[in-house]
């Protein structure tokens, strides 16, 4: 078995580059490895893009969300499988999964199910004209706190995403907005909306609690209008999946959505910017083969 393991050194504050020996060492006892360190996006990219067109067997990624999201570009409807080895600060998509949060163990999980053969396909969203994403699209309100979390070198894991969201608060204006089905069509003043391919986003936020990504739907999240002090109402739900059962808080599901609107709003998938609105998004069923049982 051949396989590729690209380190983001800088993920998690440094703990990708503390556990990389430990994480190489795990999948090489089971496969013949070649260590990338790809200190940047493109690296990242460029590395991903090589080890699919060489046909290496897995694909192992340790960093955070974002280096995930960079490889997934690249093995998506290939015939190499990703490995996530989760070392970053949301690790959104190795938690639906149900990959340890530990980088070692998660290495340690990833060279047994190597061994035995475990794979399967999970759905991916792709964005009609962009690219594809694992977890969650989101624009509006939580946008926005995306784009400020990312700024922030401080604090880590949630903290960050909790800190961002209050920084956010005050500038929050619900706007138009159309959400499209094939078999729905919403048309509102919203403060944010989430389409869900898995259930987690900022941190193990459930914003879409019952996203499956192998249903070959994604579950759509619409919090309309609502006030400061009601969003600090609902947000604590927000832990919890709660949030859905809020009376401003719609939910759906579709194998493809439009969003629109006079709202100037930017999405985000995967925690990375991907588009203004409007845009549209599909549900690609199966399109991504992981490391791991069913």
């Amino acid at each position: 078995m051949r396989s590729v393991l690209v380190i983001n050194p800088a993920a998690g504050g440094g703990l990708a580059a503390k556990v990389a020996g430990a994480v190489a060492g795990h999948l090489r006892a089971v496969s013949r490895v070649r260590v990338v360190v790809a200190p940047d996006a493109a690296a990242t990219s460029e590395a991903a893009a090589e080890a699919v067109a060489d046909g290496v067997d897995v694909l192992a990624v340790l960093g955070g969300d974002g280096v995930v999201n960079l490889a997934l570009q690249s093995c998506a409807r290939s015939s190499t499988a990703l490995a996530v080895i989760p070392a970053g600060t949301g690790n959104d998509l190795a938690r639906a999964l149900g990959v340890p949060s530990n980088p070692v163990l998660a290495s340690r999980a990833a060279a047994e199910a190597m061994t035995r053969g475990e794979r399967r396909r999970i759905d991916l969203g792709r964005v009609v004209g962009g690219g594809w994403f694992a977890t969650v699209l989101c624009a509006g309100f939580d946008s926005m706190v995306s784009a400020r979390a990312n700024r922030m070198r401080w604090p880590r894991g949630r903290r960050r995403y909790d800190l961002a969201v209050l920084r956010e608060l005050a500038g929050l204006r619900p706007m138009p907005l159309r959400v499209e089905t094939a078999s729905e069509l919403l048309e509102l003043d919203a403060c944010w909306v989430a389409v869900g391919n898995t259930a987690w986003y900022g941190s193990g936020i459930p914003i879409c609690p019952d996203a499956d990504p192998s249903d070959g739907q994604f579950d759509v999240t619409v919090v309309g209008e609502v006030s400061r002090r009601e969003l600090l109402r609902i947000l604590p739900g927000m832990c919890s999946g709660d949030h859905v059962r809020h009376p401003a808080v719609r939910t759906l599901r579709a194998a493809a959505v439009r969003l629109g609107g006079d709202n100037g709003w930017f999405g985000y998938a995967d925690g990375e910017p991907q588009a203004r609105l409007p845009l549209g998004v599909r549900c690609e069923r199966a399109a991504l083969e992981v490391v791991g049982p069913s």
